[in-house]
């Protein structure tokens, strides 16, 4: 498998960050050679938020940012209407959405492939609480088969226990089976 690149767009609080490392953990279950780390701005709840995942099946090098993902996941629908949020998406490109309306057309030109699912509706239902990073990561896993659902929920264990553990299974699980894959 080629290196994989992902980056997270939420805001703070809806658990982006936790979402690139819970993928980072699913990724090393699979044996994958994995990076992720945040890139704040102001540090307060609500503001934007961004996180990269990289993983490979070789060593990674690279350090930096992530300036051409190969999969977008945005936490926050409001966010799609932030002109950069699509800087860098490499053509044939995945969008993994968190909305409670359906795309009708790809939101950008190099958009290829898009996972939509309302995660927060599911998260409200599972959690109780508005943090939809599990159900995404599930729908992740579906729409572009990096990483399977098993080592999805394995690396849920990794950052979580007890009934919140279940709770976010629940949650994963539910982003896997339910989501809506479209293909431009």
């Amino acid at each position: 498998m080629l290196a994989k690149e992902i980056r997270f767009h939420g805001r703070g609080g809806q658990g982006a960050v936790l979402a690139a490392r819970m993928l980072a953990s699913a990724c090393a279950v699979e044996g994958k050679y994995v990076a992720s780390f945040p890139m704040f701005g102001f540090e307060r709840r609500g503001m934007p938020v961004v996180a990269f995942t990289r993983f490979d099946d070789q060593p990674i090098r690279e350090k930096t940012q992530v300036y051409a993902p190969d999969a977008l996941v945005v936490i926050d629908p409001t966010l799609l209407g932030i002109r950069a949020l699509f800087d860098g998406l490499k053509p044939e490109g995945i969008l993994v959405l968190n909305s409670p309306r359906p795309l009708v057309e790809a939101p950008h030109p190099s958009v290829h492939k898009a996972a939509v699912i309302n995660a927060t509706a599911v998260a409200l239902c599972e959690i109780g609480r508005d943090v939809p990073n599990t159900c995404l990561l599930g729908a992740l896993a579906r729409a572009t088969g990096w990483v399977s659902l098993d080592s999805v929920l394995a690396g849920l264990a990794e950052h979580l226990e007890g009934d919140m553990l279940k709770k976010n299974i629940r949650n994963a699980e539910r982003g896997y089976h339910e989501v809506e894959v479209l293909t431009w």
